[in-house]
């Protein structure tokens, strides 16, 4: 069907229920898109082709996204019988043993899974370019990244592949590439979805799973059908029972007292571009009659990367060891990638009074940030310090492969602390991205508004944070935006309209 990439989620659900289009011809569509598409762009790297037409010829016009195509995360979003890899070669032989709770609740919205998308090697990263499975490409610039470390899904719904895909945010997985590839993301709260396969946490409460979307509606309807806690879940929040679908088209109706930054956390460099992406925004905010103050959130940057990374390196240290009954033995260097591998490093030569002083630390923020709500309803930055970068861009240099390569065979992760790498660490890795990691810590949500194109033509996103249970004055404020016509269209990049 020629029309599928014109409509988002729901209108596709909405054609289904109307018996205007049967769910099997949504999935070809779906298919065609993929293999069309999939070739430049690395976004899809299982397909479950045969399922999908299975499950679509009995398919009904029950659930919100009844018939509606979606990829899934190769990372926690487990699909039973079918792999789950972390993007690493030392998963490649795992197969999940059962359905996760975010995959059940996915099915039970009648959104038709056709298979799962690209990562970074255990998601670790601001770009997907995994060694295994090779680099996933941006839309708008096959040259450039479409973030991390939920790229894959943002490429194929950037490009028209399907309307939604499964993302999630353990330090901005979401709204990174939500921002580099012109999409709607939104980070819930903590604990408002259920997270991981049997487990009641994900990366300490840093990370939560949701979408991303090209429309806002698409998204707070996936949130109305995910909502909701389990019983062994380690972070539970009230039940919200109102409608995020109804709440996005709901007016504001007093004003919003908004606090805005361009100023990175950690005192590093922000493209001017992004800067007036901030700007251009509280400037319309205003224009809608909210007040807006520049005023940066009472936090310590440098102290915020600090305790992310430390649980970053604790959680691919455990990760690795978590390889001992899927390989038969414990992992060895030549498992998995090199700079993988010096992050375990660096995890062993944490210490527990590090790991209890960062969680307590995140506690700390989480208070003076509801502190800061009581004084202002709505937190903007950029979303990201940079546009997309380039593919390869990050690769470390020759000479730091080579450290890499001789301290990883060396084991000489404590050496690496003492020297003071760690810092050096949050300084470069977070550099291009040092906006994101304060609400995981914090668990409040935040989400990437598609607010602009570069000079270069690639999407620039802000960010926009509120306090803990606070979703629905996002999804007030993002649908209110996009209803005025102020997100970029990413059906007009190069690759969607291909």
């Amino acid at each position: 069907m020629k029309e599928y990439t014109q409509y988002d989620g729901l209108g596709l659900a909405d054609l289904v229920k109307k018996k205007e289009v049967h769910p099997r011809e949504l999935v070809q569509a779906a298919i065609n898109q993929i293999e069309n598409k999939n070739p430049q762009l690395n976004a899809v790297i299982n397909k479950m082709y045969e399922k999908a037409e299975t499950t679509a010829e009995h398919s009904t016009s029950e659930g919100a996204f009844a018939g509606v195509p979606i990829l899934l995360k190769d990372i926690t979003q487990e699909i039973e019988g079918e792999p789950i890899t972390l993007g690493s070669k030392a998963f490649q032989n795992y197969r999940a043993k059962q359905d996760s709770e975010y995959v059940k609740r996915i099915r039970k919205t009648g959104a038709i899974i056709l298979g799962q998308t690209n990562v970074p090697e255990f998601a670790l990263l601001g770009i997907t370019e995994p060694k295994h499975y090779g680099p996933s490409r941006n839309p708008w610039n096959t040259d450039h990244s479409p973030g991390g470390s939920s790229g894959g899904s943002a490429a194929a719904v950037a490009s028209g592949m399907v309307p939604i895909a499964g993302a999630n945010d353990g330090g901005g997985s979401i709204r990174i590439p939500g921002a580099y590839s012109g999409l709607f993301g939104l980070k819930p709260t903590r604990g408002r979805t259920p997270v991981g396969p049997k487990t009641g946490r994900d990366w300490q409460g840093a990370s939560v799973d949701h979408i991303l979307s090209r429309t806002v509606r698409d998204s707070a309807a996936m949130l109305d059908e995910l909502k909701g806690h389990v019983k062994w879940a380690a972070f539970h929040v009230p039940d919200y029972t109102g409608s995020y679908l109804q709440d996005m088209s709901t007016p504001i109706k007093d004003p919003l007292k908004i606090a805005f930054t361009t100023k990175s956390p950690l005192g590093t460099k922000v493209d001017p571009e992004c800067i007036e992406a901030v700007h251009q925004t509280a400037k319309l905010l205003e224009s809608m009659g909210h007040i807006v103050e520049e005023k940066e959130a009472p936090i310590d940057g440098h102290k915020i990367a600090q305790c992310y990374l430390n649980n970053y390196f604790g959680e691919v240290a455990a990760t690795l060891e978590s390889l001992t009954p899927v390989l038969g033995r414990k992992a060895t260097y030549k498992d998995v990638e090199p700079t993988t591998w010096l992050l375990g490093l660096l995890g062993k030569a944490t210490s527990a009074k590090e790991i209890a002083l960062s969680i307590r630390e995140w506690d700390r923020a989480a208070y003076i940030m509801e502190e800061f709500h009581e004084t202002y309803d709505l937190y903007l930055t950029p979303a990201t310090a940079f546009p997309a970068p380039k593919i390869g861009e990050q690769d470390p240099t020759p000479a730091e492969q080579m450290a890499i390569s001789v301290v990883g065979k060396l084991g000489a992760g404590s050496l690496l602390k003492r020297a003071g790498i760690v810092d050096k660490l949050a300084v470069d890795n977070l550099s291009r991205v040092p906006f994101s990691q304060l609400a995981n810590l914090t668990g409040q949500p935040a989400m990437t508004l598609p607010v602009k194109l570069s000079s270069t033509g690639l999407p620039i996103g802000v960010q926009v944070v509120a306090a803990r249970e606070r979703e629905d004055l996002l999804y007030k404020l993002a649908g209110q935006m996009e209803s005025d016509g102020k997100f970029i269209d990413v059906t007009h990049n190069p690759i969607f309209q291909s």
